[in-house]
């Protein structure tokens, strides 16, 4: 092989190992504005509720499943199918509005049962969930059927502003396998701008700007004390 084509051969490999990601890392680009981005998110948003139906079997049930929350789309004449059985989402999702980083945000909440529990997580607390995470297009992104545990503060913002507005499960019993379940859990459908979100990051299969909805289970959460200066986080001044 001659030393040229040795060297294109090496060339090429030391672009492709320097061009290479890893896919578990966000990737920053250059930032859209945060106020001007809130617009075109909530926008998209409201678009899709008002495209978009679930069944009304699915609201005020504490047995249902994850893979059981499913939101359609309307059908091509634009017409709500059985309409004693089904409800557009903009008719039964909750607005909330929160300040973060300088910018107002509207995030919405599908709630599907509050939790049976006395406690709610705080904001900064660590939970055990189960969730999928969708993209508006219905791409699943990530997904924990079983439950998973993890520290509402090192995810991003839109989860702590979300859990902390359902109650933990009822109470908990472990089976003849080991494996535990969970009676009367809290269990909703976040949908967040991209604000609250990766926003300018990519992750994964996330692009930039993406709007995402997560259906959730929560079981149980842990107040948290981050400093351990026997204060809990949520009580100290995080400014």
């Amino acid at each position: 092989m001659g030393i040229k084509i040795r060297f294109f051969l090496i060339s090429i490999l030391i672009i492709s190992l320097s061009c290479r990601k890893d896919d578990n890392n966000p990737i920053a680009i250059e930032e859209a504005d945060r106020t001007e981005q809130q617009v075109i998110d909530n926008d998209s948003l409201i678009s899709y509720f008002n495209s978009h139906y679930i069944s009304n079997s699915i609201i005020d049930n504490q047995f249902i499943s994850l893979e059981e929350i499913v939101i359609s789309p309307l059908p091509d004449d634009g017409m709500l199918p059985n309409l004693e059985q089904n409800s557009l989402l903009i008719d039964v999702i909750e607005t909330y509005s929160t300040s973060y980083l300088e910018t107002d945000y509207e995030f919405y909440v599908l709630r599907i049962n509050q939790g049976g529990g006395d406690t709610s997580p705080y904001f900064c607390d660590s939970v055990r969930v189960s969730y999928e995470g969708n993209l508006m297009d219905g791409n699943t992104f990530d997904s924990s059927i079983n439950p998973a545990d993890f520290d509402l503060i090192a995810t991003i913002s839109g989860w702590g502003k979300v859990i902390s507005q359902f109650n933990n499960a009822e109470s908990f019993s472990v089976n003849n396998d080991g494996t535990v379940s969970y009676i009367n859990p809290g269990i909703g459908v976040m949908f967040l701008p991209s604000g609250l979100a990766y926003f300018s990051s990519s992750a994964g299969s996330v692009p930039v700007y993406s709007n995402l909805i997560f259906k959730f289970k929560l079981y149980q959460s842990e107040v948290n004390d981050h400093d351990n200066d026997n204060v809990p986080t949520y009580l100290e001044d995080l400014d």
